[in-house]
């Protein structure tokens, strides 16, 4: 044995009491022979300590001891004994002054040993002996298991209480400390890290009947919890029990099939279907079994077990729908509180049916204002008028002829259609209504609000005439305007006074512009007129109206014929037999109007007095209009006479004047 292993105290010897002395007497003669002061006095240690405890239960039989020494001490002594008293290990002597056994085993069988310290000074004289309780045990509890719901844990479980069963068999000498809980997704997992389980590690500490563990949460899915009873020495069961927790949180997932996107003219039938990728919607299971419901303005649901229920609605009207299901873990998504938790609220929506038509009738009145104007007045309780679907339609009395439909607007619950009457014989006419609201019911009526046939005499308004002065075509000379008038007269001679003409130029294609609107008003005696400013051809059109009392009418058309207007010049009047050329310069002009983009075509022509006019040459202008072209006198017969030249424009595609010449341009040949 290695003295430093088991003590740390200083050894005493008489040699080292010489050496002190003779240093002392020295010092203090008087000192001399008295300087081991206390030498002879009865040694005991003190502060006997066992590691891990005294009075805790020890899974080992390996036990080390510790203790203090006082001065003088040369030798230490321990025994141990049985639990009944008996001595296992006699006295054992350390010839040192040892303070620490770090290794004394007890024998294999649990029980609390006894282990007595004493000390023995230099002079030989033992004192007194000092004992220290070793308990060992290191038998093992009996197993336990977890007690767990056979289904699945739902969301209003929680706090979720793991019920243990009570360790079989007598319990080990240290009794049952309490319980060792772990819950983890290993099926194989303890609770303990190592041999024996800690004070940490024991969850559960009040004995053999703390035998509940209270869980706050656990995630969704297969969770397995592993158990062991702990003895008083934290020994645990030889056999690790474990359960399965399956939990499920969420509520099911339900959606509706059959509702309609807007409104229905018919009863609905609706179904709830609902899925769970936990539980899942078995009819039976730890919380009473699963259900889909409908509910329909909060009335009393329709319930179906399992994961379908169908409901029929059946009123007019727009109905909260409400539909939800319940897994086989109980979770529900009904909106309900309990156990200081709220379900999460049902999916709803909008049921929207209207089973009966619009009601409908025409205005019990002819329009004062507008007599030709054909109004019906409508109205749905329920979705509502459907503003793309009706019409108002129109057929002589008697006639046996189909109805034939107006163009109709609707708006506000108002079908609106006018009816040109002086487009009919004239004669009697009926008129019907047709209206549909949103849901698609439709309904008709040939009556007027007071009940009364809805009839008409046609026509019902006064003929229009437009008369224009001076024909119907006119020549104007370009650049210069032109005076258009007319009169408007209603009926066979009565002036139409104050009312707008609205006057339309229709210009020639190849103008600037393609039309142009001008207003004027009639006077007291219908006549109207307007000043035409210069510009290309066209042809003009006066239009009145119609009113609520008179028809539209049209001019006939006028054609204002707009010739061209062509300059030419000679570079001279007298032109030399084989000299230098002539050269003749010209334009056209086009205010009003685009030049073709090739160029306007122009015909160069002569004549002798007398005779007609002759081609010689076609050019074109540029995009100004002007034109050039040089002209050499070769021949000898042309000598002294005298030539007239001009230009001249003739028809031309695009080109919104009509044909005209220049003026006469003389040249003399010499």
């Amino acid at each position: 044995m290695r003295r430093q292993a088991v003590t740390s105290a200083t050894r005493w010897s008489p040699r080292t009491t010489i050496k002190r002395c003779t240093s002392a007497l020295v010092l203090a003669l008087t000192l001399a022979l008295v300087c081991p002061a206390g030498a002879g006095a009865t040694v005991q240690p003190t502060d006997l300590r066992v590691d891990g405890g005294e009075d805790n239960w020890h899974p080992s039989r390996m036990f080390a001891l510790s203790w203090s020494n006082p001065p003088g001490v040369a030798a230490a002594h321990y025994r141990l004994l049985a639990p009944g008293g008996g001595v296992l290990i006699p006295n054992t002597t350390l010839p040192w002054a040892a303070n620490a056994i770090e290794h004394l085993s007890v024998p294999a069988t649990p029980g609390a040993y006894t282990a007595e310290i004493w000390l023995e000074d230099s002079g030989g004289e033992q004192g007194p002996a000092v004992s220290a309780k070793l308990r060992f045990d290191d038998a093992r509890p009996g197993a336990v298991e977890p007690l767990t719901s056979p289904g699945w844990i739902g969301r209003s479980a929680f706090p979720y209480t793991v019920h243990l069963t009570q360790p079989s068999g007598p319990p080990p000498i240290s009794g049952i400390r309490g319980y060792a809980v772990s819950i983890d997704a290993s099926p194989t997992g303890s609770p303990c890290a190592g041999a024996t389980c800690s004070a940490t590690e024991t969850d559960l500490q009040g004995g053999i009947a703390a035998d509940s563990l209270p869980i706050a949460e656990l995630p969704e899915g297969v969770n397995y919890v592993h158990a062991v009873a702990v003895s008083g020495s934290g020994t645990p069961s030889a056999v690790t029990g474990s359960a399965i927790l399956r939990v499920d949180k969420t509520a099911p997932l339900t959606h509706l099939v059959g509702a309609p996107a807007g409104w229905s003219s018919e009863p609905v039938t609706l179904r709830a279907e609902a899925v769970d990728a936990g539980s899942g919607m078995v009819a039976t299971g730890s919380a009473g079994g699963s259900f889909t419901a409908i509910q329909v303005d909060g009335g009393a649901p329709t319930i179906a077990a399992g994961a379908s229920v169908s409901a029929t609605v059946i009123a007019s009207g727009a109905h909260t729908v409400a539909y939800y299901a319940r897994d086989a873990a109980g979770n529900v998504a009904d909106g309900a509180t309990g156990n200081g938790r709220t379900n999460r609220p049902p999916a709803t929506t909008v049921l929207r049916i209207d089973r009966e038509p619009p009601r409908l009738a025409f205005a019990p009145a002819p329009n004062a204002q507008d007599p030709e104007l054909i109004e019906a007045w409508a109205e749905d309780r329920y979705s509502g008028l459907d503003p793309s679907r009706g019409s108002i339609a129109v057929r002589r009395v008697g006639a046996g002829e189909r109805f034939a439909p107006l163009p109709t607007q609707i708006s506000a619950g108002t079908l609106r259609a006018h009816w040109d009457s002086s487009a009919y014989r004239a004669g009697e006419y009926e008129f019907r209504a047709t209206a549909y609201d949103t849901a698609g019911n439709g309904a008709a009526s040939l009556d007027r609000a007071d009940g009364t046939a809805m009839r008409l005499s046609g026509p019902l308004k006064v003929p229009v005439r437009l008369l224009i002065h001076g024909g119907q075509e006119r020549a104007v000379r370009y650049g210069r305007g032109t005076w258009f008038a007319g009169r408007a007269l209603a009926g066979r001679r009565t002036a139409l006074a104050g009312v707008p003409i609205e006057v339309t130029e229709r210009f020639a294609p190849g103008g600037a512009s393609r039309e142009r609107v001008s207003t004027v008003r009639t006077g007291e005696s219908g006549r109207f007129g307007i000043r035409l400013a210069p510009g290309p051809s066209r042809e003009v059109l006066a239009t009145v109206a119609p009113t609520a009392k008179t028809r539209g009418a049209d001019s006939r058309p006028l054609t204002l014929a707009v010739h061209s207007h062509v300059v030419l010049r000679a570079s001279a009047r007298v032109a030399k037999i084989g000299g230098s050329p002539l050269v003749f310069r010209g334009k056209i002009a086009s205010r009003g109007a685009t030049m073709p983009a090739d160029g306007k075509v122009v015909q160069l022509q002569f004549r002798l007095p007398g005779l007609p006019w002759s081609e010689f040459r076609s050019v074109r202008t540029d995009a100004r209009g002007r034109f050039r072209y040089a002209y050499r006198f070769s021949d000898d017969d042309s000598r002294g006479v005298r030539f007239q030249f001009r230009a001249y424009a003739p028809a031309q595609a695009g080109w919104p004047f009509e044909p005209a010449g220049s003026l006469p341009v003389a040249v003399v040949g010499a």
